[in-house]
């Protein structure tokens, strides 16, 4: 079952946390489903162990049908490895940045995507959806060359792609954190290495801090939720080093290390959460 983030008559947000099984193979990840005045838009829709779940879970609350927009932060393959499958299944448009506009061909057969993907510039945007919008911020760099997160003015969400990302289950991942010291341990690691620099997050922070925000969503673990914690979160990431402010020569050296193939070691077929 979706976690519900917010609801009024005409607007709701939802998020799945749970789609596949967790067994240490694959990543845990979000989706999530916005619905406006009958209108939606799923963002980050996820790889092919995650369809079949949304697709059917989605069905509960908005037909598949009326889905105006599949919007994409970036292209990794846990954000839109199922595209071919929604290009196929609806009629919704891609909504990608531009850098990556020529690149999402590849994962679907060829046509599929055809005068369906919207190229977002670097600037970003505000989409429309239903009787109100999507904000389009630029996030470049975090990790993505061509990066977007998603802010909602009507639940005051910001959809925040791999920016506040934590290292937990599914089940953890339905449960909002208002204390973020003692949920720094669990995103600490992830931030150094998959965040470019300490001058990006700044950049950033000083954007994100004009905004009215209930909550910060991430695309893998548990919402950040409240003044405190969102103010706290802003400030923790204004003083991370992370990315190439942690590298120098010792990082590229002539590798002398030998790999040595596991061939005996087998592991089990990955599956959806209830497959």
């Amino acid at each position: 079952m979706p976690t519900e983030l917010y609801r009024d008559r005409n607007h709701a947000c939802y998020m799945f946390t749970d789609l596949i099984e967790e067994d240490g193979q694959a990543v845990q990840a979000n989706q999530f489903l916005i619905v406006d005045d009958g209108t939606g838009a799923i963002i980050d829709p996820g790889g092919n162990l995650a369809y079949n779940e949304l697709y059917m879970g989605m069905s509960k609350h908005f037909s598949p049908q009326k889905l105006s927009y599949l919007i994409a932060s970036h292209a990794d393959p846990d954000i839109i490895a199922s595209l071919d499958r929604w290009m196929s299944s609806t009629q919704a448009m891609l909504v990608i940045s531009r850098v990556w506009e020529r690149f999402v061909p590849h994962f679907t057969k060829v046509g599929k995507t055809e005068n369906r993907v919207i190229g977002v510039p670097d600037a970003g945007g505000r989409l429309p959806l239903g009787r109100h919008e999507l904000w389009l911020l630029p996030a470049h760099f975090l990790h993505s060359e061509g990066n977007f997160h998603f802010y909602d003015p009507v639940s005051r969400i910001l959809f925040t792609g791999d920016l506040g990302v934590s290292m937990v289950s599914g089940a953890k991942a339905a449960r909002p954190v208002t204390d973020l010291q003692a949920h720094i341990p669990l995103m600490e690691g992830f931030h150094r290495r998959y965040m470019v620099s300490n001058k990006i997050l700044r950049l950033w922070v000083r954007m994100a801090r004009q905004l009215d925000i209930s909550m910060l969503v991430p695309q893998h673990g548990a919402p950040i939720v409240g003044p405190q914690a969102i103010a706290d979160f802003f400030e923790w990431i204004d003083h991370l080093m992370c990315g190439i402010d942690l590298l120098d020569d010792r990082a590229y050296q002539l590798p002398t290390a030998a790999i040595e193939p596991v061939a005996h070691t087998l592991c089990p077929a990955l599956r959806a959460a209830t497959g």
